[in-house]
């Protein structure tokens, strides 16, 4: 049996955009940030996500990671809903993060697998159980992401979770697995959110059914990201596949190199941020360089 609608379980939908985190001079640029957050609020977006994959987590310290959750509810300011990336592969710090961020107004947790140790489904459930225990009735957000964590969240694990923790209200699912997105759907049912994290994908899962998108391209283009959405929602799928291939060259471009590394590039050459990654991230090859700046002149970027 399914559990219970909750009040929180339709917080998040749409464009949820996974915020990048700019520099200037080797630290965060704080006012570049917050004309980021304003940009994403005007355009439309449906919410914003900070401190997730696209934020660069793991080149920040805990203290920049919860100055950064706590900058984005404010700058919100309740417009929007601010889900907030917590996780970590250790489990200590993951908790610190979550308790903050419930205590900082965000409105949940985006929590990835834990990446390195390669856990089984037993200990991935033991690992976001304890999460879930410690922030009763904080919605928890799944990030399934295999690419970079090496092992997948199962669709029965999801289930287990669900059922035990019912703010577990959903996963991002960074896979090429569609078979995957139509189990967790018809396993979890539709009040369970799945969230695209994989932009080339976006269109094919909300056709699924998936509640919206954590796209990074959403960055660059905000309006458009927010519309494929809303025309999917709305039942004009002619206008959502004109928007997925309209995006899908931007979709690919941004993962020619590991990501956030093409999406920053774009991004600076828009005059949007400064050129900055922390490494071991930096800047793109010459050649991936080379196709990137003229993937910006053709949008008109430079």
């Amino acid at each position: 049996m399914m559990p219970a609608k909750t009040k929180e379980a339709r917080v998040f939908e749409g464009s949820v955009v996974p915020l990048v985190t700019p520099f200037r001079n080797g630290a965060v640029d704080e006012q570049a940030f917050a004309r980021l957050v304003e940009r994403q609020l005007r355009a439309g977006s449906h919410g914003l996500s900070v401190g997730g994959t696209t934020g660069e987590p793991a080149g920040l310290s805990l203290e920049e990671r919860k100055r950064l959750i706590r900058l984005t509810v404010e700058l919100a300011g309740g417009r929007r809903p601010v889900l907030a990336g917590t996780g970590s592969a250790n489990l200590e710090a993951t908790l610190e993060l979550t308790r903050y961020a419930r205590e900082a107004g965000a409105d949940g947790a985006l929590v990835i697998t834990p990446y390195y140790t390669k856990p089984s489904q037993e200990g991935l459930f033991a690992y976001f159980a304890r999460v879930a225990e410690a922030v009763p009735e904080f919605p928890l957000v799944i990030y399934n992401i295999p690419g970079r964590a090496c092992v997948p969240v199962a669709v029965e694990t999801l289930a287990r979770l669900r059922e035990r923790y019912p703010w577990v209200v959903g996963v991002k699912h960074s896979l090429k697995d569609l078979d995957v997105v139509s189990r967790t759907i018809r396993t979890l049912g539709e009040e369970f959110a799945v969230f695209c994290g994989l932009e080339s994908l976006t269109y094919p899962m909300l056709a699924l059914g998936a509640r919206g998108m954590i796209a990074a391209t959403a960055n660059l283009l905000p309006s458009e990201v927010a519309r494929l959405y809303e025309a999917v929602k709305a039942g004009r799928h002619d206008e959502a596949r004109e928007l997925h291939y309209r995006l899908y060259e931007v979709n690919e471009a941004i993962f020619w190199e590991t990501n956030p590394v093409p999406l920053k590039y774009l991004m600076a050459r828009a005059g949007l941020i400064e050129a900055e990654w922390r490494p071991p991230l930096g800047p793109p090859s010459p050649e991936v360089a080379a196709r990137l700046d003229r993937l910006a002149a053709a949008w008109g970027w430079v």
